[in-house]
């Protein structure tokens, strides 16, 4: 048994130099060192020894395995050491290399608009927040007017996380718990929401599971149907360009009354017609209208306060604004289809 343990000690200083890798020295120490190794065998036969000559062989393995495991730790710091010398060869500064021929990242086309519009409305006097993108089905749907039978909760094929968790199928989460949380609303109040929602809607190639909206409200005394098509009409104004005009269609939307859909001069032919516009002159943008008494009630404030809210998916407008027909482009993180954006800020 002395001459099987020296043995292996000899073994295993001889292969362990050629191992090369973390890794590779990592599963060569389980082999031997591990629960079915050939030291743990050899510690568990000389149970059947005399105890004299027990202690002495147990002695000897256990002295024999701590040289092993010490050739391990000391491999260890060799190979380590080899890694961080090659790493520090390869980092080495070329100090004859042009820093003109560097390229740099460039943003992508979701964030410039995001940032155009946040701007605007900044501008405006609104507040930005930050939501929750895994929200309770109370606030997502119940205080917005959604009750647990509305027949409206299947125009939102949702991702529900248990009976009474979703992620949040509309930036309006926010409105929700602003009109909830504000308890002095006698005064006005002006916020856009940003970021991501989600739901069952990726059918074709301008949809998708998931996408960034934002959503905004303004609440104040008198607040009117005239205030919010003027601030529609010079945020598209802002975005599409000074020749912009909108048009609006009645709609509906269980938080919104009355509610419409907001159009925009078509971004191609100007309102003549074309493919884009599918010959109508004009291209749907958004959603908005005049907050529903009924979520104010839900949300434990007055049903005769008074304000509007809107809706826009980020997506929709970069698609219009830069003619990319494919949502998923936004997301392949592709440096051919981001460079075309280094003009833009």
């Amino acid at each position: 048994m002395e001459s099987e343990i020296k043995n292996l000690f000899l073994k295993v200083k001889k292969e362990i130099n050629n191992i090369d890798s973390i890794k590779d020295l990592t599963n060569y120490q389980s082999k031997i060192l591990g629960k079915n190794s050939e030291i743990t065998k050899l510690l568990r036969s000389i149970k059947d020894l005399k105890p004299e000559e027990m202690r002495k062989t147990g002695f000897l393995i256990n002295d024999y395995k701590k040289k092993i495991a010490d050739l391990f730790k000391a491999e260890k710091i060799t190979i380590e050491e080899k890694q961080i010398n090659k790493e520090l060869l390869n980092s080495r500064i070329d100090v004859t290399f042009d820093p003109d021929d560097v390229q740099t990242g460039f943003v992508n086309p979701l964030f410039i608009v995001q940032d155009e519009i946040i701007s605007f409305f900044n501008n405006l006097g609104y507040q930005t927040v930050n939501g929750n993108e895994v929200e309770t089905d109370e606030y997502n749907f119940q205080r917005l007017n959604l009750t647990k039978d509305h027949p409206a909760r299947d125009m939102q094929d949702s991702f529900f996380l248990d009976s009474k968790t979703v992620l949040r199928t509309h930036c309006t989460n926010m409105t929700a718990r602003a009109i909830s949380q504000v308890k002095d609303l006698t005064k006005p109040i002006a916020q856009v929401s940003i970021g991501n929602v989600y739901r069952r809607d990726d059918d074709d190639s301008t949809h998708s599971h998931q996408f960034i909206q934002l959503d905004g409200f303004l609440i104040a005394k008198n607040i009117t149907f005239a205030n919010l098509k003027w601030t529609l009409q010079e945020f598209c104004k802002h975005v599409f360009g000074d020749g912009t005009t909108i048009r609006m269609r009645p709609s509906y939307f269980p938080f919104t009354e009355p509610s419409v859909e907001v159009d925009i001069s078509c971004v191609k032919c100007n309102k003549k017609g074309c493919s884009l516009c599918k010959q109508t002159g004009f291209i749907e943008i958004l959603g908005a209208g005049m907050i529903s008494p009924g979520v104010f009630e839900k949300c434990g404030k007055s049903k005769d306060l008074q304000g509007f809210a809107f809706g826009v998916g980020i997506e929709r407008i970069a698609m219009l604004k830069y003619g990319v027909e494919n949502i998923r482009d936004f997301y392949n993180n592709d440096m051919r289809f981001l460079q075309q954006f280094r003009t833009f800020k």
